[in-house]
This record gives structure tokens, sequence and C-alpha cells, in this order.
């Protein structure tokens, strides 16, 4: 019943991308290089962990990075720096975390543009942008654009309200890379290919940072395992892969935790770091903290500067 309204949802997708690629919509194009990390598909695909990843890698090949971010669940609307005393609830759970772990300026704002603008205007050592998502935000001009593809493939391959593409397989052919997170299959050929995986084995407690543990730690308690992600079974599978027998909760991805979400007795619960950054104080429960890094192979940040600068000199 809903594959008229995806029809008329790609037809109105296409002619919006064929405004701006015509000048007929004017894009803004930034004094430094700008690259966007997207997808195709409504929802979390692993774009967080590979943007704070690429920050972290370009910094050491000695790029000086900002991230812009929509900030999506945040009330924030206009830009804005996501600085030390910023909550989720202002900027968004994933511009907090990148704020947090990737040790460069994070800005937000529905208008990437303009966050971009400001990021550039207040840190003007900045000599790149990285875009957490905003792949159809073509407001923004890019030089780059990778999209990021997890287990679950583009599932059942119909546009939106149908299913969940928010622009048609077609589009992957035309950006620079894919990355495909754990397990997903392949969408495009001929496209540059990278695999990623998220590892993590070591938990710290979200009241003490400094106390943390490994999962034979918290072996033969009675655990409970929450998650607001794109995928949270993602996250139970990690949890499981650890040795780890949980009872799982699945929230909507960036959802708004309240007391009433932790009504359940136990001895713990397990979250991932984007959600544990809206929960503080709200169970008495004891909360065990897992972050996870990237691991990307080949070596997509060296693919990023080629691209941006050429090729290294032999």
């Amino acid at each position: 019943m809903l594959w008229p309204f995806g029809l008329l949802f790609t037809l109105l997708s296409h002619l919006r991308r064929a405004a701006y690629r015509h000048g007929l919509i004017a894009s803004v194009r930034l004094p430094v290089p700008v690259i966007v990390i997207g997808n195709i598909i409504a929802g979390g695909a692993g774009k967080t962990p590979l943007t704070l990843w690429l920050a972290q890698q370009l910094a050491t090949l000695g790029r000086k990075p900002g991230i812009v971010s929509r900030g999506y669940g945040g009330n924030s609307k206009a830009a804005r720096k996501v600085g030390a005393g910023a909550t989720a609830l202002e900027v968004g759970d994933e511009p907090l975390l990148l704020a947090r772990r990737a040790n460069c300026p994070v800005y937000v704002g529905v208008d990437r543009v303009a966050a971009a603008q400001a990021l550039l205007a207040a840190h003007p050592e900045c000599d790149l942008i990285l875009c957490d998502d905003g792949l159809q935000h073509y407001a923004l001009a890019r030089t780059l654009e990778i999209a990021v593809i997890d287990r679950r493939g583009l599932m059942n391959g119909w546009p939106l309200p149908a299913g969940p593409l928010r622009e048609p397989t077609s589009r992957l052919r035309s950006v620079d890379a894919l990355v495909l997170n754990g397990a997903a299959p392949i969408p495009v050929a001929a496209v540059p290919t990278f695999r990623m995986q998220l590892e993590g084995a070591r938990f710290y407690r979200l009241d003490a940072p400094a106390v943390t543990c490994v999962a034979s730690d918290l072996a033969g308690r009675q655990l409970h395992a929450a998650a607001g992600i794109g995928e949270p079974q993602r996250f139970f599978d990690h949890l499981a892969g650890l040795g780890l027998h949980c009872e799982t909760h699945a929230f909507p991805d960036h959802h708004r935790y309240t007391r009433a979400d932790f009504a359940f007795s136990g001895d713990a619960i397990l979250m991932t770091e984007k959600d544990a950054l809206k929960c503080a104080g709200l169970t008495p429960l004891p909360i065990w903290v897992l972050p996870v890094a990237a691991c990307i192979e080949p070596d997509l940040a060296r693919f990023v500067l080629e691209k941006i600068d050429g090729p290294a000199s032999a």
C-alpha cells in the first residue's frame, strides 16, 4: 500500500538532487575539503564510530579535522559548539560522544553549512571537515563521500516509506568509498570498498569511569543489556560474543531514557557509550559502559588523503 508513496518519494529525491547538480539550488563550498560520512538508508549503520576513527587517524597523519553534525535528538537548532557542559538533550547523543572522544572541535546545527562555517570561524586551524551523516544534505558541497552499510544491507530495497531507502541503490555508484560494517553484503561493484569491525572488551562504570572490568568479571551476575541504537541486536550479539548472558531491552535509535525504562531488578546494566550518556542517575543499578573502536581495512585514512591531496610522492 505504501509503494506509490515510495515512488513519489524517489521522484522528489531525484528532482532535488538534480536541482543541486545543475545549480538550480546553490551548494556552498567551504575553503577546506569536506568529507561526508553517510548512508542511503534511514537509521544508524555505524557512521559515528567511522567518523570518530577517521578523525583520530587523520589527526595522527598531521591533519586538523573538525566535525559537523545535525545533532539529531538534541533540541538545539542553530549552529553551536558541543562544549564541555553540553548535554545529549541539547546537542544530541552522537555529537556529544564525538566531542568527548575525537579530540577535535564538534559543531551541530540543522543547517550544516552554518555549523561548518561557525566551526571554521572559531577554529581556523582546522584544515578539513568531517560531516557525520549528511549524504543527502546537498547544500554543503563535498570533496569526498563515504557510504556506510551494515549487516542488514539495504533490507527490502524499497524507498521510504515502503522501505528504508532515502535514495535509490544506484546512488551508491557515485560515492567515493563504501564501508561495510561487520558482515555487510557488497551492494554495488566498482566502488572502492573497506571493511569495518567494531571492537571493545573492557567496560567502565558510568558513575566512576576510572573503575573498569572485563566480561569475566561480570560472569554469573543477573545482567540486563539496554540499547537504543540503529540495530540494538548488534550490541547484544557483541555481548554474547564476549560470553555474557543478558536479558535484552531494545529501544528506538536516539531514545530518551526515563526511570521507567529501568523498572527491573538485577545486578547490573550493560550499555553502549551513546546510550549511557543519557542515563546518569536514572537507576540504582550499576551501569557498565562498553566503548567500541572501529578497525578498518585497508587503510581508509590514507585513501581519503590521497583523494584530497593526490598520491604521495615516492
